[in-house]
């Protein structure tokens, strides 16, 4: 059975070695390291010559830049593996396995500077003709909305004016990022830090209240900032604890994000958002945008993007198994084991 699979080799999977084979069950799987040096002492990238047909996967850009070159010259099908938008109740960083995961065969969707499968499908499907596809996308975005699900579920419910007092004018939230995650590095064109966004977002809202939400993982202490909130603490409100996005996200007039997923959260719950990067959800008109980009040159609804995003180029798997589900299944699995859903809720279809 196993011969008659089609061989995969995975570079960059390591924390998720045990779950590869349940993700890529018709795949004959074999998990390697994605350090050069390694990888060279391992006979990597030659060694793909001894498979029959072999493709090649990869985790974000954790390879070196030869091993794509290699795999283009010989026409071995190479893919890029990032965490999809509806991942876990944990952190990765954390260890908490993805339950979506999105393959691209061009580049990963927070790549600005190439068009991604994703990028290319926003640019050409026909959604209107899909009549499918879009009801389903509705249907799942009420779902997120009213399970109150995001990417990462973690976050204490507490409401803003619990922790800011009622709200007497504009509160703008600003949605702090790691510095140095790849997303920003690869989506914006120049470089730009958390403060530069809070500053950014002081200067153009004078009469409104910066709120400023730093990264889940900075606060838990999995990853390290570059700047140092103290020194816009004058012009903004810092959450000093990790506030659920739903709830950090009632009551704002506006968002300010470089490439954050949660910018298009926000985007979901009708609130207006401006970016400083090009993340895949700008540059098709439902956005404030700060970059450019000459290839996106369509405009397209919020609920287009979802589609292309959450269900075309998603895939789905079950919290506790790792099998093969959809999207509906893991909001749900998601909202109970965080607690954000009644059982009424969480059943109903």
């Amino acid at each position: 059975m196993r011969g008659s699979r089609r061989p995969a080799i995975f570079f960059g999977f390591r924390p998720w070695r045990d779950y590869v084979p349940r993700w890529f069950p018709d795949r004959d799987c074999k998990v390697v390291s994605s350090k050069p040096r390694d990888m060279l002492r391992g006979g990597w990238p030659l060694r793909l010559l001894l498979y029959r047909s072999p493709e090649v996967y990869v985790w974000g850009f954790k390879y070196p830049p030869f091993l794509k070159s290699f795999c283009r010259c010989l026409r071995i099908p190479f893919y890029h593996v990032e965490d999809g938008f509806v991942r876990s109740v944990s952190l990765g960083a954390q260890r908490s396995p993805p339950a979506s995961l999105i393959i691209d065969s061009r580049t990963l969707h927070y790549d600005a500077r190439s068009a991604s499968d994703l990028e290319n499908t926003l640019q050409t499907y026909d959604f209107a003709a899909d009549r499918a596809l879009m009801e389903r996308a509705d249907r799942c975005i009420r779902m997120l909305l009213d399970l109150r699900v995001s990417k990462y579920n973690l976050g204490k419910r507490v409401s803003l004016d619990a922790l800011l007092g009622p709200k007497t004018k504009r509160r703008v939230l600003v949605i702090g990022q790691v510095e140095t995650d790849a997303s920003i590095a690869f989506g914006c064109d120049r470089a730009v830090t958390n403060n530069d966004l809070v500053r950014l977002a002081a200067s153009e809202n004078p009469n409104a209240q910066i709120i400023y939400k730093p990264h889940p993982e900075v606060l838990y202490g999995t990853r390290s900032g570059v700047s140092d909130p103290a020194e816009v603490a004058d012009i903004c409100e810092m959450l000093k604890e990790d506030i659920a996005p739903a709830d950090a996200l009632e009551g704002i007039d506006h968002v300010y994000t470089i490439t954050s997923l949660m910018g298009f959260e926000a985007l979901l719950r009708g609130i207006p958002v401006t970016c400083y990067g090009m993340p895949f959800y700008a540059g098709w008109g439902v956005t404030s945008d700060h970059a450019a980009n000459a290839r996106r040159n369509r405009c397209l609804m919020i609920q287009e993007i979802f589609a292309a995003a959450y269900l075309l180029h998603s895939q789905y798997f079950c919290i506790d198994t790792a099998a093969p589900v959809a999207l509906e299944r893991i909001i749900r699995s998601l909202a109970i084991k965080s607690g954000t859903a009644t059982g009424v809720e969480a059943g109903a279809n």
